[in-house]
């Protein structure tokens, strides 16, 4: 359900039952990165992870000087959210800089990310590697395969090969698209617009996904995150409402079918970035949503 302002309410909506009824249903997974122990707190700065089914957020506050390397089985998504963030990324004998305020995808194999400065540096993995799965704080939460999700597929390979690819975040509005959003092979990124003040209750966006996940990232200000599960025949798999109040940094994993909406809290700038594993296909359907399409091909079937 959206506001008829929202670009969303445009989409093509799953019909009534023709999607299985889930019989089990998991919770939220949270990491409040401003409340809770990193994962890492070394020369590179502090780092937490925190996963969910397909994808792992490893937030960083970088030390000046920081290196992170990584010998990665698939792409991953790079996002510097601040301006004056100076990186030097490089791959496969590739090497590009980036002043901040980007979102930059690495390509498989060896790469390296060299911070100048210092600050928020956010990295975006698959779950296809078992040693970050277990780096994150809620590991265990994910032991066993969450209910209504099918496997992870990653989808088609770039037209021009693998490679380093940056893209600035300054990209203006336009009217009836939804945020800023790329894709890669692994992930969707939606930088969405910042919301300044607190948002209007009249005109919230409850909605809810089959079979998948939505991480809400917050980077400034702060939201509440309001869930609402379906009641099935079998009681005992009913869940309460929850209200989750999030400042940021930190990150909330919205499981399906959960009925959800979020609203910026503060007086001043929210800044949330949603963030899906594989990306979406209702999405990438819209033309004009994803500001990366010519780069990456959509999946055939």
């Amino acid at each position: 359900m959206y506001d008829k302002s929202d670009p969303r309410s445009a989409l093509n909506t799953t019909p009534s039952g023709s999607a299985p009824a889930p019989t089990a249903f998991a919770g939220p997974d949270l990491g409040f990165f401003y409340e809770t122990a990193p994962q890492d707190d070394d020369a590179n700065g502090k780092t937490w992870f925190t996963r969910g089914q397909n994808f792992i957020v490893a937030y960083s506050q970088a030390k000046a000087g920081a290196i992170f390397e990584r010998d990665s089985k698939d792409e991953y998504v790079l996002l510097l959210p601040d301006h004056n963030t100076p990186v030097t990324v490089e791959a496969n004998g590739q090497k590009e800089h980036s002043g901040g305020y980007a979102l930059i995808i690495m390509p498989p194999g060896k790469g390296k990310v060299t911070v100048e400065k210092g600050g928020q540096v956010i990295r975006l993995f698959s779950t296809q590697s078992a040693d970050l799965n277990a780096r994150c704080a809620n590991a265990a939460s994910y032991a066993e395969a969450h209910p209504n999700l099918p496997p992870f597929k990653a989808w088609p390979a770039p037209k021009d090969g693998f490679k380093i690819r940056q893209y600035t975040l300054d990209v203006p509005d336009e009217p009836g698209r939804f945020g800023r959003i790329w894709r890669c092979t692994t992930m969707m990124v939606n930088y969405l617009a910042p919301q300044n003040g607190p948002r209007d209750i009249t005109k919230l966006s409850p909605h809810f996904h089959d079979d998948f996940e939505q991480c809400s990232l917050a980077l400034e200000g702060s939201f509440t995150h309001h869930l609402r599960w379906p009641w099935t025949v079998n009681m005992t798999v009913w869940r309460e409402d929850q209200h989750i109040l999030c400042h940021s940094p930190s990150v909330t994993v919205i499981p399906p079918p959960a009925i959800h909406t979020s609203r910026g809290m503060d007086a001043g700038v929210n800044q949330l970035v949603d963030i899906f594993s594989p990306p979406r296909i209702d999405f990438s359907l819209k033309p004009g949503w994803v500001l990366n399409t010519d780069d990456y091909p959509l999946p055939t079937h």
